[in-house]
């Protein structure tokens, strides 16, 4: 989920507004680049996918050595770097990837940003689930050895109130239970959050720590990692 800043100087056109339950969604193109706006904030774009591949890349190699085809839940469609980082990987298993927005899951199944994510979805071991993110961690009796999150700008500016659930005390015990013992959570972030790590140590996972991603202008953006027990 590219920060703001690394936008191009291009105007932008836009190409599909849609109303949702959640807010107010926008596909644009500026130059060679799709963004998404989600209720006038500006979540993603296709300038920049290495955060995205860090935040697959991370969760992978912190689960135990010699685990065999891994299922992975990547939380937030987005603009698909994500998803199509995980399916271009063969050791990953299982691939779930959970999206709210309808108008999100189209653009990507016959719309413009089918061209990154294209291949991905006609893997056959991806599904698409329509629905809510914290709604499915709370109520899914499903495991995954990964947690790769990216719904919000990170956990301190989140794109609708209701988000904020997700990284409370309850919302971090639904991630974990949802985590196959030794299982690792992944959290996208465009911000360092110290009150987040402590959080993740609060609700009882083993070990916690981030890692950067340098950007051009302002912070880094971050994935925390937190692993669960074995």
């Amino acid at each position: 989920m590219p920060t703001a800043d690394r936008r191009t100087a291009h105007s932008s056109v836009t190409l599909d507004r849609r109303e949702g339950p959640y807010g107010e969604v926008v596909l644009r193109e500026r130059g060679d680049n799709f963004e998404i706006i989600a209720n006038g904030c500006f979540l993603m774009d296709t300038a920049d996918g290495r955060s995205e591949r860090l935040l697959i890349d991370a969760a992978l190699a912190a689960l135990p050595a010699g685990r065999t085809d891994p299922a992975v839940l990547v939380g937030g469609l987005g603009v698909g770097f994500s998803l199509a980082h995980a399916a271009a990987e063969p050791r990953w298993g299982r691939i779930a990837v959970v999206e709210r927005e309808q108008a999100i899951i189209d653009w990507h199944l016959d719309g413009p940003l089918a061209r990154i994510s294209a291949a991905a979805l006609t893997d056959p071991r991806t599904a698409i689930l329509a629905t809510d993110l914290v709604t499915y961690l709370r109520t899914t009796t499903d495991r995954y050895d990964a947690l790769c999150l990216d719904i919000d700008n990170g956990p301190d500016w989140t794109v609708t109130e209701d988000n904020g659930s997700l990284y409370s005390a309850s919302g971090l015990a639904d991630c974990r239970e949802r985590l196959s013992p030794g299982g690792v959570l992944a959290v996208w972030s465009a911000q360092p959050s110290a009150a987040f790590e402590q959080a993740l140590k609060n609700a009882g996972f083993v070990e916690v720590w981030t890692e950067e991603v340098r950007v051009a202008r302002g912070v880094p953006d971050v994935v925390h990692l937190a692993l669960r027990d074995g």
